[in-house]
């Protein structure tokens, strides 16, 4: 099987590559220097006693774009494997065109993959964003991500950003745990890491079935021999064949933006929160319509809560019982009475402002805190189905807690961008590991323009779908098994060596990451 010799060894760039490149630097420019702005215009208010918050924001943000950065060596660079590998784009047009769809995607994202993530940390690190334990945590988080995804970069494995991420915030939960001793009780959510768990494993097998079928049924309805072909050594294919590749790649590359590019906007929100929370606590963008509407909401709120609450009285510490109630998922009493403690005292944190944004500085970060425990108490009352609410009464508490997380949870347009560039740097780098191990390794034959097609389209409707369900999906597993899938459908045969390191990545990011970003937390907590 004779090698891919991509275009530029060729001797250089054409006058097309050229273009495509310095549009691309042009876009990454601009992209930085709109983050820039808008972040000195977010911390213009903002008043410091010293500069080591903003020195600690500056290497936090640096690390964690350093994430997106190498999440773009393998899930990014996935997306455009096939328009690479079959010539059907150039590399650094492939790259332009990926990244401004990959930053439509992250744009129009909704932020649930983002935040579904965070579900699984403890609560106490959550709204202690801003201590060292919170720092500790950050840290541990991205840098163990970052140490496995270079590692498995380095041998051209296409090993899920997903995954390791996943991975570290579980081993983050276990050592927090583990240092709270046998009286620790806030650990790793397992039934939303289950949840996240099944989206993993199932979507991989997903692609394989799914990309076999579909080549399948292609052979029986399209039988074009051109497309089943193997790519001719810089030769582009037929133009509907170049056109099939392209706009499956657009799709995965928009998907692959709505989904995979959330995961570190909300590690960069808790640093954003926890270096400069008078800043980034609460989301400014809330008009002063939308206050009072939530003031409105937050009694009807109240009241429904007090109708459930029976004689029990609220805790002398509303809040310490709700976040234990979150802690535990046990509920008490008095939780319930607690609950509504805490709604009110939103309520009157809240209410002297015109807006939320206008809550002083002073209490932005109780207030914050509060609202994200009240809203985790009511996901949680929801989901356990207790207490009992009438549909009439979930449905007001569901629309206070879609208030409350409006309030909280919330990415801006800058973190977005910021992520979008450093995801589209970190391909330009290091497409080419990942789209020969795609294009050559998977199969004991080259990849045809068919197999492309089918594993891409494949891609992009399961990243899609787990994209609607808020459930984050792993780009380099869906694409590379249904890569495999094809192969077996064609009779094409699979390298079982690369699909056994595979298999060796997938099984062992999970331990990997959860042992080194537990050790990384433990470390970092005696340091910061």
């Amino acid at each position: 099987m004779n090698q891919i010799v991509f275009p530029q060894s060729q001797g250089g760039r054409t006058l097309g590559q050229r273009l495509a490149f310095l549009v691309f630097l042009l876009a990454i420019g601009a992209g930085a220097v709109y983050c820039v702005m808008h972040l000195l215009e977010d911390l213009a208010p903002v008043r410091e006693s010293s500069a080591f918050p903003y020195i600690l924001l500056g290497v936090a943000l640096l690390i964690a774009l350093g994430f997106e950065f190498v999440n773009g060596f393998h899930d990014t660079a996935n997306a455009v494997a096939t328009v690479i590998y079959t010539h059907s784009l150039t590399p650094s047009l492939a790259v332009v065109w990926s990244g401004a769809w990959n930053f439509i995607g992250v744009l129009i994202s909704s932020g649930a993959v983002a935040f579904g993530i965070l579900q699984l940390l403890p609560v106490e690190l959550i709204i202690g964003v801003g201590s060292s334990q919170g720092f500790a945590m950050v840290f541990a988080l991205l840098i163990a991500a970052i140490i496995w995804n270079l590692g498995t970069w380095a041998l051209g494995l296409p090993s899920s950003s997903s995954h390791t991420l996943i991975g570290s915030v579980i081993g983050v939960g276990l050592m927090n745990q583990m240092l709270h001793g046998t009286n620790g009780t806030s650990g790793v959510d397992w039934s939303q890491a289950m949840s996240v768990g099944k989206s993993l494993l199932f979507s991989p097998i997903i692609g394989f079935v799914l990309a076999g079928f579909l080549l399948y049924v292609l052979k029986l309805v399209v039988r074009v021999p051109a497309l089943y072909q193997e790519p001719k050594k810089n030769t582009p294919p037929p133009f509907w064949i170049r056109a099939l590749l392209i706009l499956t790649c657009t799709g995965v590359s928009f998907a692959h933006g709505s989904n995979d590019g959330q995961k570190g906007m909300g590690l960069i929100m808790l640093i954003l929160i926890g270096t400069v929370p008078t800043a980034y606590a609460l989301n400014k963008a809330v008009s002063a319509g939308e206050t009072q509407t939530f003031l409105a909401v937050s009694h009807s709120a109240s009241e429904t809560l007090q109708r459930y609450a029976g004689s029990a009285p609220a805790a002398k510490d509303a809040r310490a019982t709700v976040e234990h109630y979150v802690q535990t998922k046990t509920l008490a009493p008095d939780t319930v009475a607690s609950l509504k403690g805490l709604v009110d005292s939103i309520d009157s944190q809240i209410r002297p402002s015109e807006t939320i944004a206008a809550v002083p500085q002073g209490n932005v970060r109780n207030v914050r805190n509060e609202m994200y425990i009240a809203s985790e108490a009511l996901r949680l009352m929801e989901k356990q189905k207790a207490p009992a609410f009438s549909s009439i009464d979930a449905a007001v508490l569901e629309n206070y807690k879609h208030q409350l997380d409006h309030a909280t949870k919330f990415i801006p347009t800058w973190v977005k961008v910021a992520v979008a560039v450093a995801l589209g740097l970190g391909t330009m780098v290091g497409w080419k590991r990942i789209v020969v191990t795609v294009g050559e390794r998977i199969g004991k034959t080259h990849l045809t323009y068919g197999q492309g097609a089918s594993a891409e389209v494949v891609a992009m409707l399961t990243i899609g779908a787990a994209d609607a369900y808020g459930l984050p999906v792993s780009t380099t597993h869906v694409l590379s098994s249904g890569v495999a899938g094809t192969m077996a459908a064609n009779g094409s045969g699979l390298q079982w060596r690369t699909v056994r390191s595979l298999a060796l990545a997938w099984i062992l990011t999970l331990p990997v990451s959860i042992a080194l970003a537990g050790l990384l937390f433990w470390l970092f907590r005696g340091l910061f």
